[in-house]
């Protein structure tokens, strides 16, 4: 069975792939009638036992408009005007999708304020302050 290829620790089986030729709407001349050029890449996100489960929970998560209730993923490709440019386009943008949820940020490390920090918020707080102070007040015309 092959597998695709996606990151160095993930990678997934071409069987949980499931590619749907349908024809492209749009711009295309007389062919557009004709012949099935787009296609509809389905991806059993909640099913895949390739996927981490970080990973996973975090496509499910993500709020994505392409996901099904089932958990299904349907990317449609069609942009371009064969059959094969717009599988490879699908599965480019599927591999994209399960990138960027198998990136995580670093934890953040609390940092304290320095004193010098401090001052200058302190002053520039103060000088804000005197500055309010002076407007608005009555003004003598004697």
């Amino acid at each position: 069975m092959t597998r695709i290829r996606i990151t160095d620790a993930i990678s997934l089986e071409e069987a949980e792939l499931e590619e749907k030729f349908i024809r492209a709407s749009g711009a295309g001349g007389q062919n557009v009638n004709k012949v099935a050029t787009a296609v509809q890449l389905r991806f059993k996100v909640r099913l895949s036992k390739s996927l981490p489960e970080r990973v996973r929970t975090k496509i499910l998560a993500s709020g994505d408009t392409r996901l099904t209730r089932d958990g299904e993923l349907i990317i449609i490709a069609e942009r371009h005007r064969t059959q094969l440019a717009n599988r490879r386009d699908a599965l480019e943008r599927l591999k994209q999708i399960i990138r960027q949820a198998a990136q995580f940020a670093p934890r953040r490390i609390a940092t304290k304020p320095t004193r010098a920090s401090k001052k200058r918020r302190l002053d520039s707080k103060s000088k804000r302050g005197s500055l309010k102070k002076t407007r608005g007040g009555k003004i003598d015309t004697e």
